[in-house]
């Protein structure tokens, strides 16, 4: 019986430092699945009994909107940018169709206004970041004002009582199937395949990765940059609409800034789920379990007694650490 020589033990892909940063560098959904269990577990431990299926439908369907705003971020940082507009947008289209409950239009003439709104202001935005050349930070953050300033004025010119959410978005947003299986899941599933589909099957979805990781190489071979990152900008609109349709549904709630603080944790969960925020590396199916992780994180903190102000440092210092973590692994390889 041969014994392995130290040289082939140091072959051995599972007991070399750079395999294990490989792992964490191109599966990322592998170790985050791992610290997802460990979340889970230290939960239960901290209030015994509280983990079982009812509660998995809860923070499933909690989850939910918040893997909606971070595909967008998956998708515009996929080309080296970030969407900084996609709170107030969300909360735009969520208090817009609101509005129109009490019109001879009703709610379904509100979600139309509200998706076209929504449309109509990424258009804006990625010609501003495509044809005019401005930074996506700037781009989106300055739009993310535009949006409230405009639904502001909307508000003051609609005016009126009785006005809520309607039935079909509750019923969406925070009905559940059974009792445990969230309603939200029937606008989620499709969305999140034809992203995951979208990204590694399309020609579209190829040339979002090689614009964020050479943009050079990818307008010498013919790619129109600008044409993708209008389109990119629109998608990332219309879907944080959506989200915000379903947030809207989920608390009962409308305002014009009902979304604005899941901003910085849609960003968090893409990071987290192992999306460069220099372009050209991720993908949406890690920015699911990241905004898993982040739902359970938000309920072990509230279990704990944690405020709002400590769970904002907490995002915060994630998004740093990762990024960093992330920067260096991908700088060794």
């Amino acid at each position: 019986m041969s014994v392995a020589t130290p040289a082939e033990r140091a072959r051995n892909p599972w007991l070399t430092a750079t395999a294990w940063r490989n792992l964490f560098r191109d599966r990322p959904i592998i170790p985050l699945t791992g610290l997802l269990l460990v979340l889970v577990l230290v939960i239960q431990a901290v209030q015994p009994g509280i983990v079982g299926l009812p509660w998995a439908g809860v923070i499933l369907r909690a989850s939910v909107p918040l893997a909606i705003l971070a595909g967008c971020q998956v998708l515009t940082m996929l080309t080296g940018g970030i969407d900084l507009s996609v709170g107030a947008v969300a909360s735009m289209a969520g208090f817009v169709t609101a509005t129109f409950v009490n019109s001879p239009g009703g709610w379904v003439l509100g979600v139309a206004v509200a998706l076209s709104a929504a449309a109509l202001a990424g258009l804006v935005t990625g010609v501003g970041v495509g044809v005019f050349r401005v930074h996506p930070l700037i781009m989106t953050l300055g739009m993310s004002f535009v949006v409230l300033g405009l639904a502001n004025v909307w508000q003051l010119q609609t005016v009126q009582t009785g006005a809520g959410v309607p039935d079909p978005l509750r019923w969406i947003g925070s009905g559940q199937s059974l009792g445990i299986v969230p309603n939200s899941l029937l606008v989620f599933v499709p969305l999140a395949v034809l992203i995951l589909l979208g990204l590694r099957r399309t020609g579209y979805g190829r040339l979002l990765f090689a614009i964020g990781d050479n943009p050079v190489a990818a307008r010498l071979s013919g790619a129109r940059a600008w044409q993708v990152l209008i389109v990119l900008y629109v998608v990332s609109a219309v879907l944080a609409a959506i989200a915000g349709l379903i947030v809207s549904g989920l608390s009962n709630t409308a305002s014009v800034s009902l979304v604005d603080s899941s901003v910085l944790p849609s960003v968090a969960a893409a990071v987290i789920g192992g999306t460069s925020i220099m372009g050209g590396r991720g993908g949406f199916g890690g920015a699911i379990v990241g905004a898993l992780i982040l739902t359970v994180l938000t309920a072990l903190l509230t279990v704990v007694g944690l405020p709002e102000p400590s769970r904002q440092i907490l995002f915060g210092a994630i998004i740093v650490a990762v990024a960093a973590a992330y920067t260096r692994v991908t700088a060794e390889s």
